[in-house]
This record gives structure tokens, sequence and C-alpha cells, in this order.
């Protein structure tokens, strides 16, 4: 426990209260120390309906949907003055309960208050459209909130990741039920304190932790809600959409994959590297579109295996709370879990069994925290384990390619899609063909992180579908509604 930094107990805030879990608590772990953190209220299925109702009630009154949208876009904006305005103490709860240095936390909150900064001031710009007719009719389009939009979200940025769906929802006037991850749920607590403070009708905003097979799949199968996001592991994704069937709602989902890195001859390496401390190491490797395959040219194949053991072997690996404030530091600290260090370790035996070498550590550090060093892979070839996976841990697998034809077939070679392919070259031809060729969302030129708020994000093919920012994020959220009139 840790006393005078983070409450001992964590409700749930469903129907504009905070309230107690129906199925008890659940304990958090602080994965710096694998001890105790703190409780946090348990949902069953009565919270579930509960939340639900309150969020259909919400809908249906008009009390956030009817509003003005300046009216309701100055709320939106509100939540994010609200996570500025209490940013140390939101930090320090993700650091504490999610593990990432306290610099990292920081730049999470900044960005969740950014999404709602950017669909606070988008409120308004959802505009219809007249569709030409003859002088005898009149016709034009509008569109609604879909009404309750079900939310299951995943536990590495446990602020910014719901933060995203939060803040299109609103802004498009839906009603919002978020189950949380049981393994980081407290930080989302923070977000529904902003909408209270940010003065949302009672219902509109709904945060409970739950656990999947109860919570979730009562949440998934509610005959009242109208609207899905999933964010997070295929294997989960398939089992909510497949609870969701029935009522054949429409979905947003993201469920990552193993996004590639291109690194041509022409390359500059000092660029790569500097990318790739965020791309691979950021988070404990636990990123959505991790530079996790390294596809490099075989020219640079060992210049680039040489910078990437000096790169992890200078990070520092220790507890989030120990990173200090301020600017991006050569510091990583534990992953999410047990369970996710296990799995991740588990991937590099595979490799290392199938003939790749491990050149920079690949074991987990001493002591009751999960800490993995920052690894480096070689040898890696296309039918092995770590370069069809999404590793989701601080794991770079690097492969070689002799030519550009080979190097897109090596990034497509994990068998489905993913969010982005970073490629490294100072020729735009080549950075044009890959974006051409290459089966992911995003590709990026030189760099591993997309930009902000107002870039499209999202899946390609098995990826995911639909999109988490960007306009394109709102039109998600809206449904079309067409009138005809007779003049």
């Amino acid at each position: 426990m840790s006393s005078g930094i983070i409450q001992s107990y964590w409700p749930n805030f469903i129907d504009g209260k905070f309230r107690h879990g129906g199925a008890g608590k659940i304990t958090v772990c602080d994965p710096s120390t694998g001890g105790a953190l703190a409780e946090h209220a348990l949902a069953d299925t009565d919270d579930v309906n509960r939340a639900v109702g309150a969020a259909h009630r919400a809908h249906r009154s008009g009390a956030l949907a009817d509003l003005h949208p300046m009216e309701r876009g100055r709320m939106v904006r509100a939540m994010g003055e609200y996570l500025a305005d209490h940013i140390d103490e939101v930090k320090r709860t993700i650091t504490l309960e999610q593990g990432k240095p306290l610099f990292e936390a920081e730049a999470e909150v900044r960005m969740a208050v950014r999404l709602f900064e950017y669909f606070g001031s988008m409120t308004e710009s959802l505009e219809g459209r007249s569709v030409p007719c003859d002088n005898t009719r009149f016709d034009f389009t509008v569109y609604k909130p879909f009404g309750v939009s079900a939310q299951f979200m995943p536990c590495h940025y446990p602020i910014y990741i719901p933060s995203r769906t939060l803040a299109v929802a609103l802004a498009a006037g839906n009603s919002c039920v978020m189950k949380t991850s049981e393994l980081a749920p407290i930080s989302a607590s923070w977000l529904a304190r902003a909408a209270q403070e940010a003065g949302f009708p009672d219902g509109a905003v709904n945060i409970f932790c739950g656990r999947r097979a109860d919570a979730g799949a009562a949440l998934a199968r509610h005959p009242d809600i109208d609207h899905l996001v999933f964010i997070g592991q295929a294997g989960a994704a398939t089992a909510v959409l497949a609870d969701t069937a029935k009522t054949i709602i429409p979905s947003i989902v993201e469920v990552g994959g193993t996004s590639p890195t291109i690194v041509h001859e022409d390359a500059d390496l000092d660029a790569f590297v500097a990318e790739a401390r965020m791309g691979t190491y950021l988070n404990a490797g636990q990123f959505c579109c991790g530079m996790y395959r390294i596809i490099v040219h075989e020219s640079r194949y060992q210049e680039l295996i040489d910078r990437s053991i000096a790169l992890a072997e200078s990070l520092t690996v220790g507890p989030g709370m120990e990173s200090g404030d301020g600017e991006f530091k050569p510091y990583m600290g534990p992953m999410d879990s047990h369970a996710q260090l296990d799995r991740v370790l588990d991937i590099i035996e595979d490799a290392k069994r199938a003939g790749a070498q491990c050149v920079a550590g690949g074991t987990r550090l001493p002591g009751a925290g999960s800490f993995l060093q920052p690894t480096v892979l070689r040898d890696v070839e296309p039918h092995m384990r770590v370069a069809k996976e999404e590793v989701f841990g601080p794991v770079m697998a690097v492969m070689k390619f002799s030519d550009e034809r080979d190097a897109i077939e090596l990034a497509n070679s994990a068998g489905h899609s993913g969010l982005m392919c970073s490629v490294f070259t100072r020729d735009l031809g080549r950075m044009l063909r890959a974006a051409h060729g290459v089966r992911a969302g995003h590709i990026v030129s030189n760099q591993s992180i997309i930009g902000g708020a107002e870039v499209p994000f999202g899946g390609f093919g098995r990826g995911g579908h639909g999109s988490l920012k960007g306009r394109e994020a709102l039109m998600g959220y809206v449904q079309r509604k067409n009138v005809l009139l007779n003049l």
C-alpha cells in the first residue's frame, strides 16, 4: 500500500455516483513491487444493467444529445481542463498502477488533454448536406449519435486510450458505459471525476471495473447498447464481438498487430536509434505500434545490431516512481503484470530455440516487480513466433533483406495486417512504394510515432476497423438520417 500517495479504495462510477461493486473488490497491484497497491470495486451483472439503464435513460432524455453542440463541446473541453489541473496526481496514479516512468505518465496525460481539446472543438463541425432534387422536393441529411456506446478498454495506457474514446463519443452526443481493464482500473476514476466536474448529466458517463467473463459479457450482450468500441487483444475482441453479433450493432475495433520497420541501406541510423528508444522501449514495449520487427538491408545489418545493443544497454530499468519528472530519459519501467512478462519471456525463449540469438537483455530482473531487460534478438526468421505475434514487450527482433521487394514481402509476412510500418530511408520513391505495398494502417517515414489527435488512426485488414482519432473518428460515433420533404 502506498499510503499518502494513492487512496486505498476506488469505487465504480455509475449514474452520476461513485458506488461499491456487487461482485466485491479486486486488488490492484503495483507492477514495480508486485505488492498490493489499492482495492477497486468490482462490478457484477446488476451493476452493468444499472449503468446501461442510466446511459439509455440519459440518451433518451436528450440531456446530452439535444444540447447545442457548442455547449456539449465546452463540457468535453472542461474534462481535459480538469485533467490538466490535476496532472501531478493523475500521472502518479498511472505510474503506481501501470508502471510507466513519471515522465511518460505526464506525456500520457497531456495527450489525453489534447484529445478533449480537439474533439470538444469539433462538435459544431458535424454538418449534414442537402441533396439535389427537382423543385417539388427538398432532401437533406443530418447526423445523430448512436445512443449508448459500450467501451472495452486495455491497461497499457489507462488514461489516454479511455480518453480517446470518451472524448469523441461525448462530443457526438452519445452516452457511455466503459469497462476498464482489471489490471489498471484506477486511473479511469480521474475521468469520472472530470465528467462530474464538467457537468455531464447523470448517466452520460459510466465507468466500472468488471471481469470479462461476467460483467464484460453482460455489457456486450445487453440489448440496450447501440454502439461498441473495443481496444485490446485479438482473442478478447473475438469473444466480445461474438457476444454482440445477435444485436448487429456498429463497432470500432483496434487489436494492433506486429508492426514492421523497414531500414534501407541509405537510412540515417542515428535517427533510427533515437526513434527505437521510443518505438521499441516506450512503456516497456507495451505499445500498439511498437517497433518489434526490424527489417534491415543486409549491408547495414551488423551496424544496426551494434547500435541497437548499445541502445538497449544504455537504458536504466527500475520503478516508475524513481524515474523523476521532466524530459524523456534513458529509463524504462516494469511491464504491466507478471503474466505479460511471462508471455514475452516465452516468446524470447521460443525464438532462441528456433535459431535466433539474444544479443542484449532477454531476462527478467531480480526482485518482485515485473521487470524485463531491454532485449535485442538477431537472426530472426519470418516463421518464428516473435516475427508473427505482437510481442507487446521491450523486444527488438532483427531480420535482414536484400532488395526492396523482399523488404515489403517480409513486412507483410506476419499473416495479418497491422497498425503501422516505419520506413527509414532518404528516398521518397521507396517510401511511397512501401506506402502502396505494405498492409498497415499507417506508413511513416523516419520516425516511430503517429501524429496527434487530428490524424486518423486505426488498423488495416485484421488490425481493426474504424478510426480512433481525427475527423474520421467523429463520423464513427454518429449515424446518418435522411429527410425528404415533398413541397
